[in-house]
């Protein structure tokens, strides 16, 4: 344990969520170290103060929500969840970043972990798409998104710039009544659209 935790958003069977802060920076640190060869090429996540608190900053100034996945048994950090590049409005979509902890892969945290951030994305912040962006040789990032029945949309060529490189992505996508309609969870109350 590191530091003072800010308060719970939601907590699963195995994990809980936090907001990411500057208490959790140093654990935030070791976790992303210890796990570069885990994270590396499909991510470069923050590996030092100056990246993590320019990670804080953007989730500052909005139009994005950071998630820390914590585990419930001893409060160990076992991932982190974004959701980026939220447009509001008559879109109310984002896109999903992820990257687990390498000494916890293949026990569900990140999958439970997502699946927690679903249900806050839709009913919470009342988003209606979320889509994941990921390259078709990350075999992790695909088994988790399709476990949580995302369906793919399509293949954008050189999508993202990753590690410096051009890299061509599956993009999948999940709607609010697709997730809400399968896991039980009201549905978030429509919201008028003014179109100009």
């Amino acid at each position: 344990m590191f530091g003072r935790r800010p308060k719970v958003i939601v907590r699963g069977e195995q994990v809980h969520l936090i907001t990411p802060s500057k208490e959790q920076e140093d654990e935030f640190v070791a976790m992303t170290t210890a796990s570069r060869a885990f994270h590396e090429p499909w991510v470069y996540p923050a590996t030092d103060e100056r990246r993590y608190r320019a990670y804080l900053d953007r989730l500052e100034r909005g139009g994005a929500f950071g998630f820390l996945v914590y585990r419930n048994e001893d409060a160990s950090l076992a991932g982190v969840i974004n959701i980026n590049d939220v447009v509001m409005g008559g879109f109310r979509c984002g896109s999903l970043g992820y990257y687990g902890a390498a000494m916890f892969a293949g026990r569900g945290y990140m999958t439970e972990g997502l699946a927690l951030v679903l249900d806050h994305a839709f009913t919470a912040l009342e988003l209606h798409r979320l889509e994941a962006n990921v390259q078709p040789a990350n075999a992790n990032s695909l088994g988790l998104i399709k476990r949580l029945g995302f369906r793919q949309e399509g293949f954008s060529p050189a999508f993202l710039k990753i590690g410096g490189v051009w890299c061509d992505h599956e993009r999948w996508a999940i709607l609010a009544e697709e997730w809400l309609s399968a896991h039980g969870t009201r549905s978030p109350e429509p919201h008028a659209t003014i179109l100009a």
